[in-house]
């Protein structure tokens, strides 16, 4: 009776135990098939672009770095664990103390001595899977025929192999240490290591051990002191990087003194595993120490003090010129073209006579302001959105070159008037349309002048017969769509808000190959669990031919199937063969380059149009343009191009990831008329050639002629942003397609001074010849103004404009009213022989409605201003009536009539004789037309709440009436 009631609860134990047991196995399962889910899903969309070899290419990497992370630790480890066990003293007198701590340790050993080197196995196979593109890149790395001038070794060596053998030495000193440290524990556990009564004793076979481990961990201290000389061509320096003539002479030196040193305490240690005394390598270790500290810090300190500083030049300018070079070289530099530019600052008729192309170009529509008028005006309903900077391209039309500012009208399904899935997913799908318009030209009312536009749509580039104007692909697009029915199946999808025979929406099919299939209930699952959405397994209007759009902006595709790829931060909408793409620039970088100086990609890339750049990489001192990407819009299909095919990082990486880029001569000859010089390579260049402007040590080392970006006149916390404009540059036989920025000297304070100093282009013309580039593209040409004929900087133009009195009268009588002032982007133009800076002047409502309206165009020479509606006026006005050239809008009569605003005479100064005593206007006069100035105000915003344009122009053409009145009183 006792016996069965103590084996009654055994049963209910054991029901636990498999209840327990069976919940695991099902959430394992779980967690397996949620794992397994998200592998697949991201297989089918590599697939599905083809790309699936990157996918493969990463899985395999990671799993046979982490088998050998795991391997390489958890066998030493093990072993080390297994021969302090196995070789312990069997009749070893141990303490009360060590008996407690077997009892105790002695249950779990068995599981000890596996499970701890599976622990530390697995942390080093994470560590190792980590550090599989450093691997590959080692094993795959390419010569570049570039050596550096310290060692006479192959750059690539410090591109692809350094930061490989420093990572393995790093891992075999984490498992060397680790065996040490286990090894030593164990022997003491179990009694061959005991300390007690002063005294120390080792068994021979711990003595050994111990000894030998210790002598490989020194060994590899050798190794790692001696790749340590290499490292200093690439560690930040006083004003280099990489060592000058400390570095060369006292730090190389002694730490190829302590490598050796290492190496011949590491034989000492060999010895005592022999003779077992432990005297000579503990000396030796510790001289090892004292060793570092006097040759790693004491001997540079003493050299740089007492050699270096009193004949600094001297003895660095060897060094610096390292650095000039390699720094020049490691960031494109080397091929700068430089020339003297002695600024003219007087002005006379017919200046711009012979630059009568580039004035024909001049960007007047600013597009970081225009946006809302395009939105206004092109956006037909509130579900459709357009970004807030457009983009600047350009088109051949009727045989000349247009500079355009262009968008994609893309789908904003937040502002659906009654969202739900199935519109969201399935009608609201993509975009239409792409909307260009000139740069340098206006309408009467101040809009742009459109050359593409509408829904559906109409123009120079819809006219095409293969024209595709949907969006599925964007900037904005949807987190995920679901399109593609069978064939015959009535659309569901919204094409566009117009139709046929009074119809008031047009639908369509999605007919690409977009996305991966959802036709079977699989691939349902998967995806219904990848985006949380049960919709996606149960809604009946997903079919056998159902895509799944997802990863959808170019950015995010370009990363995804070529992840060794920076990315430039403004991806552009152009139409290539009757297709709207997105060009994405693509940038291999590395930290890695012998003697060239670090940059920050976030410092120098952030101004004011792209404020918090990120980047996975941010310190670099290597950069090259070597990928041009391209993601259709309509089916989203990414191709890459090697644009720089002899750039040695994208040679390796292509072997990496082998058939993955297309050769160069694969671009289209259309693509080729699109592609331009990338705008973040050009602000990480300019950043650079503030200091590395100059060839010579000597002007390195006073660094006397420093400079920097001016920062934005419009927002004094950020730089200036670079500008596209096709242009001709001193030097140029024509205008080409360019991008600009200018230089002012580096200083900061009261004392600061905001003059030109610099100008810089480079060609941004590729050329239209089907796989072949420019010659001149890429070409930076950087003119260096005379310090003898000053020149105003931006800041300086920009306060002379505020400061103008017939600038700053007009801008306070709109401020009057409910309008708003906006300055745009300010140019600066080298013409005329000297510089021209020219600002459209924009005027919108600071109501809820924006519409920003070009209204006035300031201009500035030397240190005269002309303030018109049309920049040919402006530009004939500053030129003393006639500038010799005609520019974009000069053949624009701003509504409803010539009611320009006049601005000042290029003479500030009164002619001999002349009474400057001003004489009081009639104060009734005055009055009224200030009265006449704040009706037309109210006016004018009224006009831009209502969106009635018709009256806007009136409005304006009262203002300026208004205006112009209040000037003459003023000069009377």
């Amino acid at each position: 009776m006792t016996s069965s009631t103590a084996t009654r609860p055994a049963a209910p134990n054991r029901s636990r135990r498999i209840i327990a047991i069976s919940l695991a196995i099902i959430a394992a399962l779980v967690v397996a098939f949620f794992v397994f889910a998200n592998l697949y899903a991201d297989w089918l969309w590599f697939a599905q672009l083809g790309f699936q070899s990157v996918l493969t290419t990463q899985w395999i990497a990671r799993v046979v770095m982490f088998l050998i992370g795991f391997i390489g630790m958890a066998v030493p480890v093990w072993l080390a664990i297994q021969l302090a066990y196995r070789l312990r003293p069997v009749y070893a007198r141990l303490s009360s103390q060590l008996d407690r701590y077997q009892e105790v340790v002695e249950p779990l050993r068995r599981l000890a001595m596996f499970g701890i080197p599976v622990f530390f196995g697995f942390f080093a196979g994470f560590a190792a899977s980590a550090q599989w593109e450093t691997t590959w890149l080692w094993f795959n790395g390419v010569a570049t025929t570039t050596t550096d001038p310290e060692f006479g070794l192959d750059t690539g060596f410090y591109l692809f192999a350094m930061p490989f053998y420093g990572a393995a030495l790093g891992f075999i000193s984490a498992v060397l240490l680790i065996c040490l440290l286990v090894t030593a524990v164990v022997s003491y556990l179990y009694g061959s290591v005991r300390v007690g009564q002063r005294e120390l004793r080792i068994s021979k076979a711990a003595r050994i051990q111990l000894a030998i481990v210790a002598g490989l961990y020194l060994l590899v201290q050798g190794a790692s002191l001696w790749l340590d000389r290499f490292k200093t061509l690439v560690e930040p320096g006083d004003r280099i990087t990489g060592p000058g003539y400390v570095g060369v002479h006292a730090t190389i030196p002694g730490q190829t003194i302590l490598a050796i040193v290492a190496i011949l305490v590491a034989v000492l240690f060999f010895v005592t595993a022999v003779i077992g005394r432990w005297r000579y390598p503990l000396i030796a270790t510790a001289l090892l120490v004292v060793s570092a500290i006097v040759l790693g810090a004491g001997y540079p300190w003493v050299v740089n003090t007492f050699q270096v500083r009193p004949n600094q030049l001297a003895l660095e300018s060897e060094y610096y010129q390292r650095g000039i070079d390699m720094t020049q070289t490691a960031y494109g530099l080397d091929g700068l073209e430089k020339s003297d530019f002695a600024a003219a600052t007087d002005v006379e008729q017919g200046q711009l006579r012979s630059d009568a192309q580039t004035t024909a170009q001049i960007r007047i529509m600013d597009p970081a302001i225009i946006s809302p008028t395009v939105r206004q005006i092109e956006q037909y309903r509130q579900y459709y959105q357009f970004p807030d900077d457009l983009d600047v391209d350009r088109y051949t039309i009727d045989g000349v070159s247009q500079d355009t500012i262009s968008a994609v009208r893309e789908l904003d399904i937040d502002q659906l008037g009654a969202p739900s899935w199935q519109n969201n997913t399935l009608i609201y799908t993509h975009g239409y349309g792409l909307v260009a318009a000139k740069g340098n030209a206006r309408t009467a009312d101040g809009n742009p002048v459109f050359l593409e536009r509408g829904i559906p749509a109409s123009g120079f580039l819809s006219d095409e017969e293969n024209f595709e104007p949907r969006v599925y692909f964007g900037e904005k697009s949807p987190p995920y769509s679901i399109v593609g029915a069978p064939e015959g199946t009535a659309p569901v999808e919204l094409d566009y808000p117009d139709g046929e025979d009074g119809a008031t929406e047009t639908k369509t099919t999605f007919s690409g190959d977009g996305g991966p299939s959802v036709g079977n209930v699989f691939n349902r699952l998967i995806y219904a669990l990848k985006f949380q959405s049960e919709q996606i397994l149960f809604s009946d209007n997903v079919n056998e031919e159902s895509q799944i759009l997802y990863d959808r902006t170019p950015r995010e595709r370009v990363q995804k199937v070529a992840p060794y790829l920076e990315l430039d931060s403004d991806p552009y909408p152009t139409v290539v063969d009757g297709r709207i793409v997105w060009v994405v620039d693509g940038y291999t970088t590395s930290n890695s380059y012998p003697y060239s100086s670090n940059v920050s990609l976030q410092q120098a890339i952030a101004d004011s149009n792209n404020t918090a750049p990120r980047f996975a990489l941010d310190n670099i001192n290597y950069i090259r343009n070597s990928v041009k990407a391209t993601v259709d819009a309509y089916d989203g299909k990414v191709t890459l191009y090697a644009w720089d095919d002899q750039d040695p990082v994208l040679q390796t990486w292509q072997k990496i990831y082998p058939s993955t880029i297309k050769p160069l001569t694969d671009i289209s000859a259309d693509l080729m008329s699109h592609v331009r010089y990338p705008t973040d390579l050009f602000k990480v260049q300019r950043t650079m050639l503030g200091v590395y402007h100059v060839n010579d040590a000597q002007s390195f080392y006073q660094r006397d002629n420093a400079w920097a970006t001016p920062n934005d006149p419009q927002n004094n916390d950020r730089l200036q942003p670079p500008y596209y404009l096709t242009m001709q540059m001193p030097g140029q036989d024509a205008p080409t397609y360019s991008m600009f920025t200018s230089f002012i000297p580096s200083s900061s304070g009261a004392t600061a001074r905001n003059v030109l100093m610099g100008y810089l282009g480079v060609d941004s013309n590729a050329g239209d010849q089907a796989g072949v580039k420019s010659e001149d593209y890429g070409k930076l040409r950087m003119l260096v103004v005379n310090a003898d004929t000053p020149v105003p900087g931006p800041g300086q133009v920009q306060n002379t404009f505020d400061a103008d009195p017939n600038v700053s009268a007009f801008i306070n009588i709109l401020k009057q009213g409910q309008s708003d002032v906006i300055n745009g982007n300010l140019l600066t133009l080298p013409v005329g022989g000297g510089l021209l800076y020219v600002q459209p002047v924009f005027v919108q409502s600071s109501g809820a409605t924006k519409l920003p309206t070009l209204q006035k165009v300031l201009v500035s020479f030397g240190s005269q201003v002309a303030f018109e509606d049309t920049l040919n006026d402006a530009l004939d006005v500053l030129f003393g009536g006639d500038s010799g050239a005609s520019a974009g809008d000069g053949g624009v009569t701003p509504s409803p009539g010539p009611t320009g605003t006049p601005a000042p005479t290029p003479s500030a100064s009164p002619s001999p004789g002349e009474s400057t005593a001003p004489t009081t206007p009639p104060a009734d006069e005055y009055q009224a037309a200030l009265q006449e100035a704040q009706s037309a105000v109210q006016a004018k915003q009224a006009a831009l709440q209502a969106n009635d344009l018709a009256a806007f122009g009136e409005a304006d053409a009262r203002l300026t009436a208004a205006v112009q009145k209040l000037i003459e009183l003023g000069e009377q």
